[in-house]
This record gives structure tokens, C-alpha cells and sequence, in this order.
């Protein structure tokens, strides 16, 4: 137990960046009429930084719902023209939910500056994390609940949010994602029913491909196929705030992998990340996931594919009626859409080698930042990132024409 304690933050802040107004909102559980209350995004982060910000729930169309909170900015004199800019929809890592745009203060954290530039900024909650508000039947604690991957929040979650902001806005979306985030917006943009909403994309550590991955914890874990063992034990969930979570981490070092040098071995060395916020990252992070979905990421780097989930030959017949998962396309993503990216020479999650793989499939020639220093965390936590990354990003969006000067 005293293992556990004394890794368990690194553990904990290492797996959550992998991948309204003042009004509660209802968390449902699922299983009929049973609510209870949580406090909100807007109340626990947003709000007390001085930030107006709203709650709103939309319906997947397979019943998840999901969280979306929308933040203007702190300036009186924006706020008092009664105009919003462009929507921009923001898309967390694995891991994770809506308070990664938040987490350092507000002249350092994406989802603040963006606002603070004048635009309307929204903030996605994938299923299943803490921002969201579970199934309109489902209970968490039924396994079905989990029964999804990045391909259902791509296909399902991804989409709902888009049309959504779409519906309420009456205009196309900025979209800005990291690390899974990213994975999920490739996959959305190659449907054109959603596409077609989507004005621009900013991607962080950007990912379709993981075959060339480094992280020395993330391929033992693969080696040892850890997602099928914990599938096999009958376990949906994953949440590694829970002892067992922790537990399975530490159980993967010996002394050849240093539980000490936990955050490195999983996603590079970061340069920029300050380690002395760990302890107020660890009150928001991390969210649950599913075992599926791990499974599905871990498919990425064993096979080298960018495709749905693989069921096994005779499911595919059922599912997809060929046995082998169909790909994700990125050729069908419009050359069209001006795509921006940021990559980084420590990234041991987006890899170089796996980005240029992605860069040569796409139709398009994205506008690209190189980051050599930049590990796969510093991107949305680096104290750098408003002048090495967020400036560039919002020049970028402004560069589109789409947005009304403030």
C-alpha cells in the first residue's frame, strides 16, 4: 500500500494527459429516474477565474450525454458588445475531459486565451468522463456503458458535439484537439456529414498512426497485452484513481523501468511541464475511460493500422461484413479545410516518424510547428505554450477570414 501512495500522483497525471451560470447540472447514472448532483466544469474552474460560462447536455445517438460548457471572455468591453466570435470546439486527450484547457492559470491555459480573443469557445466532454452525464438507460456500473472506443466518440460523440454548437451558432466550428482529441477529429473528418461544419482544425501531438510509439511503459504494456488481460478479468472501466489502477502500474516497473521516471517513460521528456501544480492537476485528473477503448489504441500500435476496432474475423463479418476492420481514410479529409498542426522532438506518443506517415496520406499541406524540446504533455501544460504554440494557433484561425475582428 505504501508503493501505492508514494507513486500513485505520477501514476495519476501521467494517464490523464495521455491521451448554466451557477446553476448544478443533473449526473445521470443511468437505470431510470435516479439523479443526483455534482458540481459543474463552469463552478469548480471556469467561473471563479472570472470567466461567464454556461452548461448545456446533448444526446449521442446512442443515448450517452454529454457535457458541453461554453465560455466567454473576462473583458467587460467584449462582453458588453453583445457579439460572440467563431465557435471553437475544444477536444481532450485519453484520460481526460473539458478541465485540460483550464488547468494552469488563465494567461497560460488554452481554453482562457481563446476567449480572451473573442471567441466562443466550447468545451467538449467525451462519454464516460466526469463532465458528462452518463446514458439516458444505462448504468456505469453495466458493462455496456463501456462498450465503445475512440471509434464511437469519433463517429457519435465528436458528431453530436459539432451539430450541436452548429444547431445554436448558425456557423461552421474551429476545432482543436490533443492526442486523442486528435485521433478522433481525423476519424470525424473523414465523414463528410461532418466535416462540412468544420471551419478549421488545430491539432496538438497530432495522431492517426502509432506504429513507430517509443514510450518504453505504453510497449511493455503492449507486450504484455495488458488490455486483453484486463478485458478477459471482466473489467469495463478504467479508472486509475482507484487502487487497483495504480496498483497494475507500478506492478509494470521493475529496475529496468523506473517507477520514479513514470511521466518520461509514457510520454517523452517533457521540457516545460511545471511539476509543482501536480497536486492541483490530481483534483481534476484523471477521468475514467474504457477498456475497450485502450484495447482499440493498443490494435493502433501492434497492427500499424488507422481503422475501426478489430472484433476478430468472424465479429468483422457481423459488424463491418469483411473480416478485417475497415480503415479511416485520411485521403477523404477535404483539401479544403486548412488544417494547422504542432508536433514535438520528445513526443514519445505522436512520434515523428508516425506524423510524417500522417502528413503524406492527407490531401492537404497543413500549416506545421516543430517543437524539438516539446514532449507530449507540454503541449497543452507548458508555461510556454501561449507564445511557443496558442499565438501561432489563433493567428492561424484568424488567417481563415471567418473571424469578425472584436
Amino acid at each position: 500500500m505504501m508503493r501505492i501512495q508514494r507513486f500513485f500522483p505520477t501514476l495519476a497525471i501521467t494517464l490523464s494527459i495521455l491521451f448554466g451560470n451557477g446553476k448544478p447540472v443533473l449526473s445521470f447514472d443511468g437505470g431510470g429516474s435516479h439523479q443526483k448532483q455534482q458540481p459543474t466544469l463552469c463552478q469548480e474552474l471556469i467561473i471563479p477565474s472570472g470567466y461567464p460560462c454556461s452548461e448545456y447536455t446533448t444526446q449521442t445517438k446512442d443515448g450517452f450525454l454529454l457535457g458541453l460548457q461554453r465560455v466567454s471572455s473576462s473583458s467587460l468591453r467584449l462582453r458588453n458588445r453583445g457579439e460572440r466570435g467563431p465557435p471553437v470546439l475544444l477536444l481532450h486527450g485519453l484520460f481526460m475531459a473539458g478541465d485540460a484547457w483550464f488547468l494552469n492559470t488563465p494567461d497560460q491555459s488554452l481554453g482562457f486565451i481563446l476567449a480572451d480573443h473573442g471567441f466562443d469557445v466550447w468545451v467538449g466532454n467525451v462519454r464516460g468522463t466526469r463532465w458528462s452525464h452518463g446514458h439516458i438507460s444505462l448504468s456505469e456500473k453495466n458493462k455496456k456503458f463501456w462498450d465503445w472506443s475512440w471509434q464511437e466518440l469519433a463517429l457519435y460523440d465528436v458528431a453530436e458535439m459539432i451539430n450541436y454548437i452548429n444547431s445554436v451558432t448558425n456557423s461552421k466550428i474551429f476545432v482543436v484537439g490533443h492526442s486523442q482529441g486528435t485521433i478522433i477529429s481525423f476519424a470525424a473528418f473523414t465523414q463528410p456529414e461532418i466535416v462540412e461544419k468544420v471551419e478549421a482544425a488545430a491539432l496538438l501531438s497530432p495522431i492517426s498512426y502509432l506504429d513507430h510509439i517509443s514510450a518504453p511503459l505504453v510497449l511493455r504494456m503492449v507486450k504484455m497485452h495488458v488490455d486483453k488481460m484486463i478485458l478477459s478479468m471482466g473489467i469495463h472501466q478504467l479508472n486509475f484513481k482507484s487502487e487497483w489502477g495504480a496498483n497494475l502500474l507500478v506492478s509494470l516497473c521493475d529496475t529496468r523501468l523506473s517507477c520514479n521516471n513514470m511521466l518520461s517513460s509514457i510520454t517523452g521528456k517533457n521540457c516545460c511541464f511545471n511539476e509543482s501544480r501536480v497536486e492541483f492537476y490530481l483534483e481534476q485528473e484523471p477521468h475514467p475511460s474504457s477498456t475497450k477503448n485502450l484495447n482499440h489504441l493498443f490494435q493502433m500500435i501492434r497492427k500499424g493500422t488507422f481503422s475501426k476496432y478489430d472484433y476478430g474475423q468472424l465479429k468483422n463479418m457481423i459488424e463491418y461484413g469483411k473480416f478485417k476492420p475497415p480503415k479511416f481514410d485520411l485521403s477523404r479529409i477535404p483539401k479544403s479545410l486548412p488544417l494547422w498542426m504542432a508536433y514535438g522532438g520528445n513526443d514519445a506518443l505522436a512520434d515523428i516518424a508516425d506524423f510524417q506517415h500522417t502528413l503524406k496520406e492527407l490531401r492537404s499541406t497543413p500549416e506545421v510547428i516543430y517543437l524539438e524540446n516539446y514532449g507530449h504533455v507540454d503541449f497543452i501544460l507548458s508555461l510556454q505554450a501561449k507564445q511557443d504554440l496558442y499565438d501561432p494557433m489563433i493567428s492561424f484561425f484568424k488567417s481563415t477570414g471567418k473571424f469578425t475582428s472584436m
